[in-house]
């Protein structure tokens, strides 16, 4: 979603019995006055499992759906010996969010940072997973 002045938003959960898992992300769009939009797409696990999925991603980048800003989201599925790495490219940071389960995030340098950021490495590899559901944004 893409919303500008005068726009209201709210989310709920409409099931009485069942939980909802809710995540709320706030990527701030690079320019200002875009025209207000709303766009859902349904990425499947299998497009997941043991794999980075771009969900969101710049116009022509070929994420599921689009963002205005020089930032790319991914999804991952990830149990046991799965493993995935995502490369960073020269000046790109990257913050990590385990939505579910448990993963271990392997660090391309020996930087130390706050849990979930990634700053000054060339790669990131997420690995030894349970029922790990994790978030990777690459940012600028």
């Amino acid at each position: 979603m893409s919303a500008g002045k005068g726009v209201l938003h709210s989310e709920f959960n409409p099931s009485r019995e069942r939980k909802v898992h809710f995540l709320q992300i706030w990527i701030e769009p690079a320019v200002r006055g875009i025209a207000p939009s709303y766009e859902q797409a349904n990425v499947p696990a299998e497009a997941k499992r043991g794999r980075l999925a771009l969900i969101a991603g710049p116009d022509g980048s070929g994420a599921a759906v689009a963002i205005h800003q020089d930032a790319r989201l991914y999804a991952t599925l990830l149990e046991a010996a799965e493993c995935v790495t995502h490369p960073l490219a020269s000046g790109r940071r990257a913050y990590v969010h385990v939505a579910r389960g448990r993963v271990q995030a392997k660090r391309s340098g020996a930087r130390r940072g706050r849990r979930g950021q990634f700053e000054g490495e060339t790669s990131i590899t997420l690995e030894r997973g349970e029922a790990a559901e994790v978030l990777v944004f690459d940012l600028p």
